[in-house]
């Protein structure tokens, strides 16, 4: 099935319906706004839930691997034994040419085993905050105010350096390192464009602990009267995730 997907530059651009993989690291954490891209383009979604000790599948069941979010850390292995088997697997895919997602902890993990350096940022970064452009990323012009100017929901304690080669898309106030690029087919997202309302309910009733009185911490009120910004966060992750596995996207960029 071959599925048509109309950019804002009006050119068209083409898509085969792919199968994609998701794996899950804790049950509140789900795919969001993902579920709702996949359908409305056709694609084919299945995942693993880690915490269930679920069996990852075999490289040839799937097009893309996308890396969900978690409170972990990278380092957790004594924690969360099935890290050590996720990564292999995230550098078999990655070796295998496959498409590649993180977001949050999946950026984190994917920068790890490209071999960069994941540790705790100097501050937390909890609440909708505006991204910016990395100067020079955004090849089309059209989508300049979509990208410029949207405040993400970031979660996040721990940030992570640049895997050599990878191009840097998107920074913040707070954390550097935002998102990235690697060759043409892995895409690091530390922030989280695939939250709704309700995952994002999840979320604060599952981590509400960490919304302590911090400046770059919006406190549980702010958060969900904000919620209504992830209608334009799931635009810009529309608009995203087509280029990126349409491969209208390059190694210099967006």
């Amino acid at each position: 099935m071959m599925i048509i997907i109309r950019y804002d530059t009006d050119k068209l651009c083409t898509m085969n319906s792919l199968k994609i993989h998701y794996l899950q690291h804790v049950p509140f954490e789900g795919i969001g706004y993902i579920e709702d891209w996949a359908n409305k383009n056709r694609h084919q979604l299945k995942g693993t839930k880690l915490f269930n000790e679920e069996t990852l599948p075999e490289q040839s069941e799937f097009d893309v691997l996308i890396v969900m979010g978690g409170p972990m850390g990278v380092s957790q292995e004594k924690d969360y034994p099935w890290l050590k088997e996720e990564k292999r697997f995230i550098q078999s895919s990655i070796s295998a040419n496959k498409k590649v997602i993180g977001i949050c902890l999946g950026a984190q993990l994917i920068a790890e085993v490209l071999g960069a350096k994941v540790y705790s940022n100097h501050s937390k970064e909890i609440g909708w905050f505006p991204i910016q452009l990395v100067k020079g990323v955004l090849k089309c012009d059209k989508d300049k105010d979509l990208f410029e100017n949207c405040a993400v929901l970031h979660w996040h304690g721990d940030t992570f350096d640049l895997p050599q080669e990878a191009i840097h898309l998107f920074e913040s106030e707070v954390c550097k390192n935002q998102a990235f690029l690697y060759k043409t087919n892995v895409l690091g997202l530390q922030f989280h464009l695939e939250s709704t309302p309700e995952t994002l309910k999840e979320m604060i009733y599952n981590c509400k602990d960490e919304l302590v009185s911090e400046r770059n911490i919006q406190r549980e009120r702010e958060l969900r009267s904000n919620s209504h910004l992830s209608i334009e966060t799931n635009i810009l992750l529309d608009k995203i995730f087509d280029r990126f596995l349409s491969s209208n996207i390059n190694c210099d960029g967006l």
